[in-house]
């Protein structure tokens, strides 16, 4: 099972996904956000459904697939957390967690445009596993505890302006927080419907060549270790969005330097989370 949000910007309706049905969950929560997560609406769901009370959504297949989490409070991204990664960009391997914000309304949904920047000559690609925060952590004692805090997993891409980035100032958030730089989904999936998320495969293709293909399992930092670090410095909230990092592939990384531009199409998926697609537009 997973959550969803369908609908037009700003009036995406919140629905749960069972067996291939999709149920409106409207009456139950106006939205898949913070106090959903924090208030046990996964639960809460799940009782509805179970006792039959859930309605179908009329008319879901033709609805605007959203992002699957309304907008976070923050989303907290981690660089060069795969080593093949960090070796195809010249980067040495991290000491410790490179933790960088990325603006959160530069989430879209797993379908729509992605706005290639004014100026933009280096407008990256970037398959990542994203965290959804379910409950406020804060001085976590050890990464065992970030299981209790942890609500689930999306398919998370952090499009990124290398220019920007790199070569603007050294600002990474000025090349990661571009307009729509960040669709998500398709779906929400609770974290006790993934068997292993340290052992997931990610996959992106540019017009249809695949770009990257890893795993998981090559994280230099691993999920709990990164959620237990981010709560020694800041206050994680319900809701909110971890980018983890992403395996070797992207543009900045190979020859030529094959960056996006208006009118490429880019695929994506992780096993479990579902695939999405998204064009590429000038601004």
């Amino acid at each position: 099972m997973s959550f969803q949000r369908l609908g037009e910007p700003g009036a995406e309706t919140p629905a749960y996904l069972v067996d291939g049905e999709v149920f409106d969950l409207s009456g139950l929560t106006a939205d898949i956000d913070a106090a959903f997560l924090a208030g046990g609406g996964i639960a809460r769901a799940r009782a509805a459904h179970a006792a039959g009370s859930l309605p179908l959504l009329d008319g879901a297949d033709a609805l605007r697939v959203g992002p699957p989490i309304a907008r976070p409070g923050k989303i907290v991204c981690i660089g060069l957390n795969y080593s093949d990664h960090a070796a195809e960009t010249g980067a040495a391997t991290p000491a410790e967690p490179v933790v960088f914000m990325k603006d959160p309304s530069t989430i879209v949904g797993a379908f729509d445009q992605v706005l290639v920047p004014r100026q933009s000559v280096k407008t990256d690609w970037e398959v990542e596993l994203g965290i959804v925060i379910g409950q406020s952590a804060r001085y976590l004692d050890s990464p065992d505890d970030a299981d209790a805090v942890i609500a689930g997993y999306v398919l998370s891409h952090d499009v990124s302006e290398r220019e920007f980035q790199i070569e603007r100032g050294g600002q990474w958030d000025k090349g990661k927080s571009c307009e729509t730089f960040n669709p998500l989904g398709p779906v929400f999936v609770p974290a006790d419907e993934i068997d292993d998320p340290q052992n997931l495969w990610l996959k992106l293709w540019v017009n249809g060549e695949l770009r990257q293909n890893g795993s998981t399992s090559n994280m230099i930092f691993g999920i709990r270790h990164v959620v237990w670090y981010l709560s020694q410095f800041m206050v994680l909230h319900p809701g909110e969005l971890i980018n983890t990092g992403t395996p070797a592939g992207v543009a900045l990384g190979l020859p030529g330097n094959p960056y996006l531009r208006a009118g490429d199409v880019v695929e994506l998926e992780i096993e479990g989370l579902g695939r999405a697609r998204q064009e590429f537009v000038q601004a």
